[in-house]
């Protein structure tokens, strides 16, 4: 477990709560695309997103979750069958080994239902902080944070972190923002990342943030 970061100054405070209001203009409600109807799905749905479009994982789990209704049902699911279902995800064989082992999981040691904290997130198979962070705060309003590639590069960009590792980034970013804002983090900054801050081609031009923004590779 990383240290805890230094408390941030009453500027750095400040400046955080600027860019997150303007965020919150542009995204004024907030939520993850993926399709869902209860924590599991949800939870589910997360692992299969991982390197494809949550577009993607909409078309795919109404099909799956209509043959394996719940967790009892996926985890005795036969893995060809439901590589068949999500092999347009990509790496389809490791994906349905994940969720059929997490479904499993939950089933053997929590009855079949989702738990509602990190520490026993984690110890699903083919669930690491950064899903476990999803499904509390989309599925339960817990304040957590997921740290993927875009709230990465947006947070490193906009110059609240100088951080790399994940876990750090996330404490960075808890240390910077009151509890009651967490749940929403995440996503805000996820879309943010697909429609301007891109990691290829960021419309800085576009981009609200442009004065705040410290990133020297900007491009206006």
């Amino acid at each position: 477990m990383p240290s805890v970061p230094p408390e941030p100054g009453t500027a750095a405070r400040r400046r955080a709560a600027r860019i997150l209001a303007r965020l919150k203009l542009r995204y004024p409600e907030i939520g993850t695309a993926l399709d869902y109807v209860n924590p599991w799905q949800l939870l589910v749905a997360t692992v299969l997103s991982a390197q494809t479009t949550d577009e993607t994982i909409n078309r795919i789990t109404p099909v799956l979750f209509s043959r394996y209704p719940t967790p009892f049902d996926m985890a005795e699911a036969n893995p060809e069958d439901m590589e068949g279902i999500v092999f347009s995800s990509g790496f389809y064989r490791q994906k349905t080994k994940s969720v059929i082992a997490l479904s499993r999981a939950l089933v053997d040691h929590f009855g079949g239902v989702v738990p509602h904290d990190l520490e026993a997130l984690v110890t699903l198979p083919g669930v690491g902080r950064k899903t476990a962070s999803v499904v509390l705060a989309e599925a339960f309003q817990k304040p957590a944070i997921a740290v993927d590639t875009h709230v990465r590069r947006v947070s490193r960009r906009l110059d609240l972190t100088t951080q790399t590792d994940p876990v750090k980034i996330e404490r960075e970013l808890q240390a910077l923002y009151p509890r009651r804002e967490w749940p929403a983090i995440s996503m805000r900054f996820i879309q943010f990342g697909r429609d301007i801050c891109d990691a290829r081609r960021p419309l800085c031009e576009e981009c609200e943030l442009n004065r705040i923004c410290r990133w020297p590779g900007k491009t206006v």
